[in-house]
């Protein structure tokens, strides 16, 4: 038996994820498989988020349609070109790669953090699906000011969506995926009809009454920041940049046949980032036309943003059933993604045990609502924080040649703290963390600067210590 065959069985009898080894041929995916895991998992929960959460911003219309559009093609390209063309080339999970450059020691840190910043998005996702299943039990909902749990209806049903979500997310990739075309479906339905609905409840007749809706923006909501039209793309081109300029997508695209693969990425953010965010704010215009809504502006707060009422309000059971599966189709594949993580930690523990682990803390997270609250300053976070470490691989990947530096330099030199990489990360970090902080830049805007400075010292700090 060859050390292919052998490895492969090994992978076969540890769960078949191949956390360690280069996905075989016989296990790669086609691009069907990608379009469905991509429009399920960002036609999802926090699409019912963000897009109400636009308007609170007091964002315009020409802001959002059309920063939209173009953030959204720089995030696609971002994983065409990039994470896709490594993913396909290397055909191993992000930690695996890292581990190989960073050093063991070194990358157990950013696998912590990593695993633990995913949790908490799933968790914001669970919150999101809770809204929905709480609707039959007039369970009253979370407020964008609350951060603890408002009952003891509210805990238990988040505990049981999350159970539900982690013995799915554990049962592996495939799992993931068929669960995603199952649901996805369903759920870009729902956005367009609840889109519709919205539209005929706003007494939308042409595309002037539809452009008026945000007509030319208007001043945040109390507590939230007011959105431009580079703060519309910038944000939509990181708001997942932990997954392609960070490289975290290489776990999912080391599957498929071709790099090509990341184009079906714009399934996602077309269906899910573009159509999926306008029909939830049009879905929280029409809430803020109520009474109730009213009642909150006139007296100095944000109307909360609850997506289970909303899509009621417009689709009835449809929209509570599209909800709750929003919310599972974002949390399956990011909590698998934690598991991951998790297990480049604990590498004794099974990939289903460590998947548990990481839906225990998802679910954890999703009792307290403030994570899907603050969705948007906490996903600009999160990316800035991991989207760094990618460029640690992409600029290896693409310039260790003309560098002349050692690809995987840990693993050939049996280090467990690359000090390269360290430093390259740190000191990019605390400069954009620094000036966003001190001169109230939002934090999207130092993402990308700090991705690239991170890069180029990583090269420079590589050359000067492995002479």
């Amino acid at each position: 038996m060859s050390q292919n065959n052998i490895e492969e069985d090994i992978e076969e009898l540890a769960g078949g994820e191949f956390e360690r080894t280069p996905v075989p041929n016989s296990r790669l995916k086609g691009w069907k498989s990608f379009i469905g895991m991509y429009a399920g998992e960002h036609a999802a929960g926090t699409e019912f988020m963000i897009g109400p959460l636009f308007l609170t911003a007091g964002v315009s219309a020409f802001d959002l349609i059309i920063g939209l559009l173009l953030g959204n093609l720089l995030a696609v390209l971002s994983w065409r070109f990039l994470t896709a063309e490594i993913a396909v080339k290397n055909r191993l999970t992000l930690y695996y790669q890292l581990e190989k450059i960073c050093g063991k020691k070194l990358v157990t840190g950013y696998n912590l953090a990593n695993g633990v910043l995913f949790c908490f998005l799933a968790g914001a996702m669970i919150t999101v699906s809770a809204t929905a299943v709480g609707i039959p039990f007039d369970m009253p909902m979370p407020k964008l000011t609350d951060t603890m749990p408002n009952g003891m209806t509210w805990v238990i049903i988040v505990i049981l969506i999350g159970a539900v979500i982690s013995i799915i997310a554990a049962r592996g990739y495939d799992t993931v995926t068929k669960a995603a075309n199952w649901m996805s479906p369903v759920i870009v339905l729902a956005f367009v009809a609840a889109g519709i609905v919205a539209l005929t409840q706003l007494n939308v007749t042409s595309f002037s009454d539809f452009w008026n809706i945000w007509g030319e923006g208007s001043d945040p909501f109390p507590g939230q920041t007011k959105f431009t039209f580079w703060h519309v793309v910038i944000w939509s081109w990181f708001a997942n940049a932990a997954m392609h300029i960070g490289m975290s997508d290489l776990s999912v695209f080391r599957f498929a046949k071709e790099p090509k693969a990341g184009w079906a990425t714009a399934a996602g953010m077309y269906v899910g980032h573009y159509m999926a965010w306008i029909a939830a704010a049009l879905l929280y215009a029409v809430y803020l036309k109520s009474p109730e809504a009213q009642a909150f502006l006139s007296n100095g707060d944000a109307p909360p943003v609850a997506p289970g009422p909303l899509a009621n309000n417009a689709i009835g059971v449809l929209g509570i059933i599209a909800v709750v599966l929003a919310g599972w189709t974002t949390a399956n594949p990011t909590i698998y993604r934690a598991g991951l993580a998790f297990q480049a930690i604990l590498p004794k523990l099974s990939t289903a045990k460590v998947t548990i682990l990481a839906g225990t803390i998802a679910t954890i997270a999703g009792l307290f609502p403030a994570f899907a609250m603050k969705l948007l300053g906490f996903v600009a976070l999160y990316g800035f924080i991991l989207a760094p470490f990618g460029a640690i691989i992409v600029f290896e990947h693409f310039f260790y040649k003309k560098v002349g530096i050692v690809k995987n330099y840990a693993e050939q030199e049996n280090l467990s703290f690359n000090k390269s990489v360290f430093w390259a990360w740190a000191i990019s970090f605390g400069i954009f963390y620094f000036i966003s902080v001190q001169f109230n830049v939002f934090l999207s805007f130092v993402t990308l600067p700090a991705w690239l400075l991170c890069g180029v010292l990583f090269l420079l700090f590589s050359k000067f210590f492995q002479k």
